[in-house]
């Protein structure tokens, strides 16, 4: 059956028009079929991609309750039908490897050779890039990946969640949510892998995951998928019927080649797990399994002295650093919360009351 461009944009609507009314409304994700002759150009907010070409603009989130802001974004629009992925990076503003790796995507993805369509969001947060803030963003106090699905009449943060929602992840089939270790976190590469309880969707993530190519996974299973508002990125699109997996692939915002080189090796095998381009992914092979994932906090404002580094194992208990005061006199000792391995460590000195110290995970078998 062929689906023309109208039928395809009236069901984005209809997508986007549910999730404005409340409902972020769950589907299958849907793929294109229509033929290279009827192929019709792609639209997300302001921007449109003939079959074959590249667009490049930002999304404009315009002044509200505080100031605006920009979202840069490009779309490549394939000459021959297939899914449409969404790439999203930056939103944590100082998580710099995926938005190079994006960078260099753009540059070499060949829109002619292209099934289907791809929507990079370069930067999602640009005011905290620009402020190199952890985090929260500078304006409105505000985690971006906590107020998802946003709000048209919210702060800013809520506003450019809105836009992505509407213009991002509604028209996409597929998405990928780009993290790193924000900039005073010391991170070894792994994925949020989320299980939903619905089989065919949670293959679907799983052969993602693999695809991706990190030797770490992370089984989510501490997700509510009835929990509203959806507040991550990867939640949203997965309420709205989409496999999403989150990948963490730098550290202390370094843009080395350890770090942005598997962003980008991740995106083209996505690209190839799709049929999008040609080639074959090189999945994984015997990934270490992690579940149970646990963010230790601090119990109070001060300076941080970790113990432990990025990728090590720890025992129940086991010392992960000490928290001292402005003098430098002990204040807590910081304790593994079971035998397990440390995701990312905050490895900069400043910590608030709250903020996260170290992520630790327990090893766990392969998901059936």
């Amino acid at each position: 059956m062929t689906i023309t461009g109208t039928i395809l944009r009236t069901a984005i609507r209809m997508a986007v028009g549910a999730m404005l009314a409340g409902g972020l409304a769950a589907s299958a994700p849907a793929v294109a079929t229509e033929d290279t002759a009827t192929r019709a150009a792609f639209t997300a907010g302001p921007l449109t991609a003939a079959p074959g070409t590249m667009v490049s603009g930002f999304l404009d989130i315009a002044e509200g309750v505080d100031t605006g802001t920009k979202v840069p974004v490009t779309i490549a629009h394939g000459a021959k039908p297939g899914p449409v992925l969404a790439l999203i990076a930056g939103t944590h503003g100082y998580e710099y490897a995926p938005v190079i790796a994006l960078h260099r995507v753009r540059r070499a993805l060949d829109p002619s050779l292209l099934s289907g369509t791809v929507i990079m969001v370069h930067v999602a947060n640009m005011p905290s890039f620009m402020e190199r803030t952890v985090y929260r963003g500078p304006v409105d106090g505000k985690n971006l990946n906590r107020v998802y699905p946003g709000r048209a009449d919210g702060t800013v943060s809520d506003r450019i969640a809105h836009a992505i929602t509407a213009y991002v992840i509604a028209p996409a089939d597929y998405v990928l949510d780009l993290h790193a270790g924000d900039g005073n976190e010391a991170l070894r590469p792994y994925i949020y892998m989320p299980v939903t309880g619905d089989k065919a969707m949670d293959r679907a993530i799983r052969d993602m995951a693999l695809a991706f190519g990190l030797d770490h996974i992370v089984i989510d299973d501490q997700r509510d998928m009835s929990a509203r508002p959806t507040r991550y990125t990867d939640q949203t699109a997965l309420v709205m019927g989409k496999p999403a997996i989150t990948t963490e692939t730098g550290q202390l915002g370094s843009v080395v080649e350890d770090w942005v080189g598997p962003a980008e090796r991740g995106v083209w095998n996505i690209l190839r797990h799709f049929s999008m381009i040609p080639g074959t992914a090189t999945p994984v092979e015997n990934p270490v399994w992690l579940t149970g994932y646990r963010v230790v906090t601090s119990p109070a404002d001060g300076v941080f002295i970790p113990a432990v580094r990025d990728g090590y194992a720890v025992a129940a208990g086991g010392r992960l650093g000490v928290l001292q005061n402005l003098f430098g006199e002990p204040v807590a000792t910081i304790r593994a919360p079971f035998d397990g391995i440390v995701n990312y460590v905050v490895a900069t000195p400043p910590v608030r009351r709250g903020e996260p110290l170290a992520m630790v995970s327990r090893r766990a078998d392969p998901p059936d």
